[in-house]
């Protein structure tokens, strides 16, 4: 009997045959040649195992297989995703949709030149820093401010600015873990500070500060504040500005890792209150670090705002060249904040404003809508209530009322969601009580078609991983 190897092709026989024409025209003939030795080492594998490979002298099935494994290699690593969780801040997911007017200037300020560090007034050369600095003082009252790449960044230059080699005064109950292992211990360690921890985890008072501070080692007092978690109970902590007036008394200064960046009254997107930037300086802070792609709604930066000395020494800190935010973020947050001038365009056109602000009946209309649509495509679904999240480490255990999609797929939950997942474009579920949960919230009107189109696939396995 003969071996079933000798009936597979050789590479230069395979080049030469119509249906690798395509491909080399498509493709570089070495990425080709390398793909179908690829391919073919593949079935000699399958045909030694003793599979049976149907087809195993036709072209066809080498050109096929080749193509496919191209494709797969240009597949970008980073793609776009639906977000179906009604987690609007996903971490996971990239936290904040820019607002379109933010996309459109990214892409103006990647696609040539900038005046980026350019003076056109003066004919020479000017500063990065000096971008969004004016808007952002019109919106939270600072005298200064300073955007570096994220929030930690704004903190470690602010410390290593303030109190490197200093002790740095801080609330045994905000020593948080800001996500992904990092915590404020080991920021401000990296930053040069000296860790002095004050009070205990569940009270701290102001007299705590007072004592950590007679001896001279403290050079600064830094309050973190409790974004992710919250602390109920037996507590007690220290009033801003009280810290403040202990700051001053001591000749230091007082700064506040403030991080969500909301810019509007939390009462006006139907959430709980929430410290402004621009509270913590009315209330004395001396700097106030912030998010640009949380509750801002921005892309990720980390905005330093207070007073013109402090932000001047951490400007020509050697370390604020390292954290430097690049040209196409500064376009983009410079047009989100524009769009705060008017706060009702801003919740209008500022994606996680316009998600937070979404209401019942509006949700329940959207998701009903998608229920229709999918019965008449042949896929069940039943409507329930939806419990969003804000997300990204902002308002813990609060819930966003609304009104979710629930399918309950004969393969179960973790399948129907896998070839959810694993379609173009992906499409990121819940899963709870065993069903797949699609929550309106989070998903963008014009991707709408596209989640349709993305579930019957999944409901037929279409998208079987």
């Amino acid at each position: 009997m003969s071996d079933p190897r000798r009936s597979i092709p050789s590479v230069d026989v395979l080049l030469e045959q119509e249906p690798f024409a395509s491909l080399l025209s498509a493709y570089p003939r070495a990425r080709v040649v390398e793909g179908l030795r690829s391919v073919i080492a593949d079935v000699r594998e399958r045909v030694s195992a003793g599979t049976d490979v149907v087809g195993i002298e036709q072209p066809e099935l080498y050109a096929r297989e080749v193509e496919v494994q191209l494709a797969q290699k240009d597949e970008p690593s980073l793609r776009p995703v639906i977000n179906a969780t009604g987690v609007v801040l996903h971490t996971n997911l990239g936290r904040a949709p820019l607002p379109a007017v933010a996309r459109e200037a990214m892409a103006r300020a990647a696609r040539g030149y900038s005046n980026l560090e350019f003076d056109l007034e003066e004919g020479k050369r000017g500063s990065r820093y000096d971008h969004c600095v004016s808007l952002l003082c019109d919106l939270t009252g600072a005298d200064d401010a300073l955007v570096v790449n994220n929030n930690a960044a704004a903190l470690v230059l602010a410390l290593n600015t303030m109190a490197r080699g200093r002790g740095v005064a801080v609330s045994r109950g905000e020593l948080v873990e800001i996500g992904g292992g990092f915590r404020i211990p080991d920021i401000l360690e990296r930053s040069g500070a000296t860790l002095v921890e004050v009070g205990s985890t569940n009270r701290t008072r102001v007299a705590d500060f007072e004592e950590a501070c007679a001896d001279g080692s403290v050079a600064a007092i830094l309050k973190v504040h409790r974004s992710n978690f919250r602390i109920t109970g037996f507590t007690e902590e220290a009033p801003l500005q009280e810290l403040a007036a202990v700051a001053r008394a001591h000749g230091m200064p007082l700064l506040h890792d403030l991080g969500s960046g909301l810019m509007l009254a939390a009462e006006s997107l139907s959430l709980p209150e929430e410290p402004r930037a621009a509270e913590s300086l009315a209330n004395g802070a001396d700097v106030v670090a912030v998010s640009g792609d949380k509750l801002l709604g921005g892309p990720q930066a980390g905005l330093l705002l207070g007073g013109a000395d402090a932000i001047a020494r951490m400007r020509v800190n050697p370390l604020c060249r390292a954290l430097r935010v690049d040209k196409v973020t500064l376009a983009g947050l410079e047009a989100t904040l524009q769009l705060y001038r008017d706060p009702e365009r801003a919740r209008a056109e500022i994606p996680t404003l316009r998600m937070l602000s979404a209401t019942e009946p509006e949700l329940k209309v959207r998701a009903t809508s998608l229920a229709e649509r999918l019965e008449d495509a042949g896929v069940s679904s039943a409507l329930v209530e939806g419990k969003g999240a804000v997300g990204g480490g902002t308002y813990p255990g609060v819930e966003l009322a609304g009104w979710a999609l629930s399918l309950d797929h004969p393969d179960g939950a973790e399948v129907f969601a896998a070839r959810l997942r694993l379609g173009d474009p992906p499409v990121i579920a819940r899963i709870a009580d065993g069903q797949v949960l699609l929550d309106p919230r989070t998903v963008h009107s014009e991707e709408e078609d596209a989640l349709l189109r993305r579930i019957i696939d999944a409901w037929t396995g279409a998208s079987t991983p």
